[in-house]
């Protein structure tokens, strides 16, 4: 009996290689990500993770290397191209408008308007409490500035504005720091629905026990090197750290 077939992946960075004055901050490095999967990217600041990942952002270029996006080789030249392929990038600063509301921070350049050429603030609010209520259906604060919000429910926000306009890869940076237990738990909650709704999400993470916790598999980085990839459920965080300092796979894992 043959065996099902493996979806086609979301995501391929072949060889990918990016220097900047001679040094080598991403060193022929090959990773991918499926469809529904979570993939996070450790190492010690100054291992590649971020470089690597704004490749696919758009922040950077690489100098050498491929991206395939859903089996496609993709031209990703700045963040606007990156946005052509439904890739979305939620940094640590989540960049959102404080003095704005959820609705307002949702479309944020990319506003709703009426026939008039009015700001069509009713159906956006309509629009964002629809999306929050697939996503975060405890969210009720629609109508105060987003700094009132608590640091889970700023990331619901973030998270919204990402999957409303058809983000199919998500880039999520470390999205659980400073955040406390149930804020976390949240945050692990809206992740597991957007897995469920078919997304990859690459999540840049130094806490390994977050990865643990949410990441289908790892990928190890170290001084520009990839040091491998392992499925999170196969290893132990002491395998991890050890990859993250030692730069090598645990005994055992091909």
């Amino acid at each position: 009996m043959n065996a099902q077939a493996k979806p086609a992946p979301l995501v391929e960075m072949r060889d990918i290689s990016i220097a900047f004055g001679g040094i080598k901050a991403v060193d022929h490095v090959t990773i991918d990500l499926f469809p529904g999967e979570v993939v996070g990217l450790l190492g010690h600041n100054g291992a590649g993770t971020s470089t690597l990942i704004k490749c696919l952002s758009g922040a950077y270029r690489a100098d050498s290397g491929e991206i395939r996006i859903n089996g496609e080789a993709a031209s990703i030249e700045n963040p606007r191209d990156a946005r052509a392929y439904n890739i979305e990038t939620i940094y640590q600063t989540l960049a959102l408008a404080d003095n704005l509301d959820a609705a307002s921070n949702l479309f944020l350049g990319r506003e709703l308007v009426t026939p008039a050429g009015l700001v069509d603030d009713v159906r956006m609010e309509a629009e964002t409490r629809k999306i929050m209520g697939r996503l975060n259906p405890n969210f009720r604060k629609f109508n105060v500035p987003v700094s009132a919000l608590s640091g889970g429910q700023r990331q619901s926000v973030a998270i919204a504005r990402a999957v409303y306009f058809n983000a199919r890869i998500l880039i999520m940076d470390e999205p659980t720091a400073a955040l406390g237990p149930h804020e976390t738990q949240m945050v692990a909650e809206l992740i597991q629905e957007l897995k469920a709704q078919g997304l990859g999400i690459f999540l840049i993470e130094h806490d390994i026990h977050n990865v643990m916790k949410l990441c289908d598999r790892a990928s190890v980085m170290k001084n520009g090197h990839l040091v491998g990839t392992v499925r999170v459920n196969e290893v132990t965080d002491e395998d991890i750290l050890g990859m993250i300092i030692l730069g090598k796979k645990p005994g055992g894992i091909a």
